[in-house]
């Protein structure tokens, strides 16, 4: 890896929570895939353009983006070296020739400039220690005209897995999964603080529209809990309590989720922003 400023996040996506992203890709990709589409039409990929994908993770997006732009290029950024290996690892077996994946922190990584006619995200944008800085590096990587997409969590409350979760509160301590003005999941659900920061770091045109989409997070109520309770937050509360405490907090949270059993497995909607800019000029000082 090249220069790191991000190192809280970077401590975090090569430890515990990475490599359960890793192990897990399939998974998370079936809470998630409903966003693609939205996220690269709005991306406008052409056949050759030259894609950026900030915070790719396991490379789901980049891979189809390179797909979109069959003879152009993709590039997948981001902090995890295991994730990153999961992603050249499904780029092989999958046969997608015109991607490549790269450890590095957006908020400083030498990007080429101007190298690129489309920066896309998939919740990777969030994590940030210093948003503008990372802004106005990925508006110098695009070129004049260049297109913006990425999609972020809209309000917490709005997320059904998040409300599931809250079921657990009166057993484990409150997650923080982040906020405005700190990195984490929900550090941009306020559209005037996208807008704010987009601008900042050079960007124009800005749009914010919601997205709401079901994901499957298990074949039913047991199974989706126990994934859940897997992630690196839910891990972390669980470490602080008792094993009775952790067997509690299971039932509670299989409890909350039979509700949302269907015949084909336990879906909870996800709302989300698709925020959309265009390179402008120079970003502010």
């Amino acid at each position: 890896m090249g220069h790191l400023v991000n190192t809280a996040q970077a401590e975090a996506w090569n430890g515990y929570e990475g490599a359960q992203w890793a192990r897990s890709q399939e998974r998370w990709d079936a809470v998630n895939d409903g966003f693609n589409q939205p996220l690269l039409d709005a991306a406008a990929i052409s056949a050759t353009d030259r894609i950026l994908d900030v915070g790719c993770g396991a490379g789901r997006t980049t891979r189809l983006a390179a797909r979109r732009a069959g003879r152009g290029r993709a590039l997948g950024l981001d902090l995890s070296g295991p994730m990153l290996g999961k992603a050249r690892e499904s780029a092989l077996h999958e046969g997608v020739e015109n991607v490549s994946f790269v450890q590095g922190d957006a908020q400083v990584h030498p990007l080429e400039t101007e190298g690129f006619d489309a920066v896309i995200s998939r919740y990777g944008m969030t994590f940030f220690a210093d948003p503008v800085a990372a802004f106005a590096n990925l508006h110098r990587a695009l070129r004049p005209g260049g297109r913006l997409a990425f999609i972020c969590a809209a309000e917490a409350e709005a997320n059904e897995w998040l409300a599931a979760l809250a079921s657990l509160k009166a057993i484990v301590p409150p997650g923080d999964f982040g906020k405005p003005g700190g990195p984490g999941m929900f550090s941009l659900t306020d559209p005037d603080r996208i807008q704010s920061l987009l601008a900042a770091g050079g960007f124009t045109d800005v749009e914010v529209q919601r997205i709401e989409v079901p994901g499957k997070w298990g074949t039913d109520a047991a199974d989706a809990a126990a994934f859940m309770l897997d992630s690196g937050p839910a891990r972390h509360l669980l470490d602080q309590v008792t094993p009775q405490q952790q067997a509690h907090a299971r039932q509670a949270l299989t409890a909350a989720l039979q509700r949302h059993e269907t015949d084909g497995g336990v879906r909870l909607r996800s709302s989300s922003w698709l925020v959309t800019a265009v390179r402008g000029g120079a970003p502010r000082n």
